[in-house]
């Protein structure tokens, strides 16, 4: 039988769930349209969603990546580019585009407008919400597209997709390197941290909380706690009831952030590439400094941004070479779980 506590914490995030629902239906007035082929999409698309801010030597890859992965259709707001992003994303005919000028921090990182989109589109659909700098990859997801995994979650009953950001980066100072758009960012940033992570369980949200990689190593070796999150839940079948609570960290309700086996065994999973270093993070580091956008307390984070204008070298001798997701199995950072 549930205690006090259990029901009255169950009550307090049911009216938390309804107050996001509304506050994102709200902020949807922040959002102008830019681009709409909505009327594109099928019963049956997958459907990806994101925010950004000039991105636009990143977005060449994205696509490539995204749309040979089965993606049909991206639901973008896009907050102020100046580099031409916009008109790099208003010409895709597969992209449906918004605008907005509003604080990115004010609209819970832009959660609120991202949560308006999957609100208005994403029901009954599965929706990826993910970051421009993030590349999803699944076991077999070399051999097997999208919609292959997306089935078999449905046949098994599964409604939420779980990956940890695992952080790429590369070997020497991060303003060393040389991208060119188009370019697959892992041949330029082609190591990661194999197992300094930690992981909780949040007893609010019942979400795990993983932490580590060169972040943390780096710049909050010092304060682990302030770390950022890696655990996260991108790909959903999703129903219009519900809502992130934080980034794509948690959802409600909770029992949807249950997507791993507490009994210990393993359930199937996926990582979200983070492919952040790439040589420009040094110039968007510092604008972001000045911004203040990206942190609820961003004076907290000046010494983190601080760390990444000096072009740090994440690389140790300890560093592990990216060889793709079978490797990376075996390490233990994702799980095929039952799925053969």
């Amino acid at each position: 039988m549930a205690s006090f506590s259990d029901l009255w914490e169950a009550y307090r995030l049911r009216h938390k769930r309804r107050y996001l629902l509304l506050r994102a239906i709200h902020r949807r007035r922040h959002l102008r349209s830019v681009a709409d082929r909505t009327a594109a999409i099928r019963r049956d698309s997958l459907l990806v969603f994101a925010t950004m801010r000039n991105e636009a030597a990143r977005l060449p890859w994205f696509f490539t990546h995204y749309r040979a992965m089965g993606i049909n259709h991206f639901l973008i707001v896009d907050n102020g580019s100046d580099d031409g992003t916009v008109e790099l994303l208003a010409a895709q005919p597969d992209v449906s585009l918004w605008s907005t000028g509003k604080s990115y921090r004010l609209s819970r990182f832009g959660v609120d407008w991202v949560s308006w989109l999957l609100f208005r589109y994403g029901h009954g659909h599965w929706c990826l919400t993910v970051d421009a700098d993030e590349l999803l990859i699944y076991p077999y997801h070399d051999t097997r597209p999208l919609p292959a995994l997306t089935e078999w979650l449905d046949r098994s009953g599964i409604r939420v997709f779980p990956a940890m950001m695992l952080e790429l980066y590369p070997k020497g100072p991060i303003d060393a390197q040389r991208y060119l758009p188009g370019q697959d960012p892992t041949e330029v940033l082609g190591w990661y941290d194999a197992g300094n992570y930690t992981i909780a369980r949040q007893d609010q949200t019942r979400a795990l909380w993983i932490q580590g990689g060169p972040r943390a190593r780096m710049s909050f070796a010092d304060r682990p706690r302030h770390a950022p999150t890696l655990s996260k839940l991108p790909l959903v079948h999703w129903n219009r009831r519900w809502i992130y609570l934080n980034s794509t960290h948690a959802l409600l309700p909770r029992r949807l952030n249950e997507a791993y086996d507490r009994l210990g065994g393993e359930k199937i999973s996926g990582l979200l590439l983070h492919t952040k270093f790439l040589p420009e993070v040094v110039g968007k580091s510092a604008e972001e400094k000045q911004r203040r956008e990206h942190f609820g307390r961003p004076e907290n984070f000046d010494a983190y941004y601080d760390d990444l204008i000096a072009a740090p070298d994440f690389w140790t001798p300890h560093s592990t070479r990216y060889e793709g997701w079978r490797a990376l199995e075996a390490r233990g950072l994702m799980s095929r779980g039952g799925w053969i």
